[in-house]
């Protein structure tokens, strides 16, 4: 039976490396014409991926990893044509949470400042760059002027786990104190609390017509649910 066990263990490694070699493909497909899209040159996609796929798969990331990236993706792919420049949407959701330390409050600006670097290499126009970078620190507040349909379109998706199903909600909500494992538990509750009761109190969580008709009322389930379990 032990033998059987280990050759299950294997063929579940294998799975999931199987399944994480094609998330890395994917992504990489989508960078390549996100970036070629965007420049005023040519520059090779290859190693500007290599660098953004090692950050986002951290071992200290449990929810900010390439699943997030990923789905973030998708979601602006849902949002699109209210983006002003899709394209440069898709680019800040790559750079957003590429400098994530969980002990430190300027992960915005340290990807805003990564972003600059890079894609000024890469051959964008400084407009360009200029938008990419003020769509990487709008991500610290989610809090678009009204008309920035940029803004909105990638903070919608950004925010989009907030309304998912409640058994992916938990899961989110899970991950993200294994990100701060190193935070006790009653300052972490107290924390999350005081977090979860401030987008509560937002007018709106979603700026975009879709998030708002969709999102909306799902989010703001999903977020009393855990302020409630937080508190017990």
């Amino acid at each position: 039976m032990a033998d059987d066990n280990h050759a299950d263990d294997n063929s579940h490694t294998h799975h999931e490396d199987h399944e994480d070699h094609e998330t890395h493909q994917d992504l990489r497909a989508r960078w390549h014409t996100t970036l070629l899209g965007a420049s005023e040159t040519a520059p090779d996609p290859a190693p500007y991926a290599d660098n953004l796929l090692a950050r986002w798969a951290e071992p200290q990331r449990r929810y900010h990893t390439t699943a997030h990236l990923t789905a973030v993706l998708d979601h602006i792919d849902v949002l699109e044509e209210h983006a002003q420049d899709a394209g440069l949407v898709r680019l800040a959701a790559w750079f957003h949470d590429a400098v994530y330390a969980p002990d430190r409050s300027e992960n915005e600006e340290r990807s805003a400042r990564l972003a600059e670097r890079a894609l000024a290499e890469a051959g964008l126009s400084e407009p360009r760059i200029a938008e990419v970078a003020r769509l990487v620190r709008l991500t610290v507040t989610h809090d678009p002027a009204e008309g920035d349909h940029n803004g909105e379109t990638l903070c919608d998706a950004d925010l989009a786990i907030l309304a998912a199903a409640p058994d992916a909600y938990a899961a989110y909500a899970s991950a993200v104190r294994e990100e701060y494992a190193f935070v006790p538990d009653e300052d972490f509750r107290a924390g999350r609390a005081a977090v979860l009761r401030q987008l509560l109190a937002l007018p709106r969580l979603f700026r975009t017509p879709y998030g708002t008709a969709h999102w909306e009322g799902p989010a703001r389930a999903n977020l009393a649910t855990e302020i409630d379990l937080l508190t017990v």
